[in-house]
């Protein structure tokens, strides 16, 4: 983890700039969280009193992308990539048999789109209405750079305990 090529955000930057680059600054942290790490590595569960995985904070990541932005802010017909639940958990959890390289692919993707939906609001006020509430950009911004953040955390302890790097 010592090759750091997250670009930082901008300290001088308007509010939207700040809020995209932020969030792109935390999607980074986390790929950069599990870089270089094996397939069973990514799938460890490397704090004992956790089930949390590496890959399964990627395909959470996943879904959340696509529920806030194709699905919330969108209003696009989409259903989790990992449906249903284990013992009571998120499918997106348990990912003993989980396909490492299809996780980070629909990571990405929906990184992608989720780019695409933001960047086709013309203002972070504008709003949807999404079951009775009325929801900004910016405030679906500001919670996933949160989520992100949040979980960032979570693979920072992670990451140490596979193989013992730390690191921003």
């Amino acid at each position: 983890m010592d090759d750091d090529q997250r670009i930082h955000p901008s300290k001088v930057a308007d509010d939207r700039a700040s809020l995209t680059s932020f969030l792109d600054y935390q999607r980074a942290t986390l790929a950069m969280k599990c870089a270089g790490l094996t397939g069973e590595q990514l799938k460890q569960k490397a704090i004992p009193t956790s089930g949390l995985t590496l890959l399964g904070l990627v395909r959470h990541a996943a879904s959340v992308e696509r529920s806030w932005f194709r699905f919330i802010v969108n209003a696009e017909e989409v259903k989790t990539p990992w449906p249903g639940e284990v013992d009571g958990t998120f499918a997106e959890f348990h990912v003993e048999d989980a396909d490492v390289g299809e996780a980070f692919g629909v990571w990405r993707e929906e990184c992608a789109r989720a780019r695409a939906v933001a960047s086709s609001f013309d203002s972070l006020d504008d709003t949807v209405n999404f079951r009775g509430e009325t929801i900004s950009l910016r405030y679906v911004l500001t919670h996933m750079i949160e989520e992100y953040a949040r979980h960032n955390g979570h693979a920072d302890l992670l990451r140490e305990a596979i193989d013992g790097a730390v690191g921003e």
